[in-house]
């Protein structure tokens, strides 16, 4: 019963016309609730902002101090010395 009042819900709600024979509150309430269950998630919410910004903020901290070790710092200046030293 339950899975049958959901298909016509969302059935009216795609096919853009209101239930026949239903009485106008439970239309109401059904088209309602099916437009609220169709909906797509449309951008972030606050806390989702909060938890990207503080992930964003923790890998540039890691990717800093990789740039910044020795290995990396070396490898990088003989790099960019061998493209300054190329012959053409």
């Amino acid at each position: 019963m339950e899975t049958e009042f959901w298909d016509r819900a969302v059935g009216a709600l795609r096919g853009g016309r209101l239930f026949a024979g239903e009485q106008a509150r439970r239309t109401k309430w059904s088209a309602w609730w099916a437009r609220r269950l169709g909906q797509l998630d449309r951008g972030m919410t606050t806390s989702e902002y909060a938890v990207g910004t503080i992930a964003a903020c923790a890998f540039a901290a890691v990717l800093y101090k990789v740039v910044n070790s020795g290995p990396v710092l070396s490898a990088l200046q003989s790099l960019v010395e061998d493209a300054l030293d190329a012959k053409f």
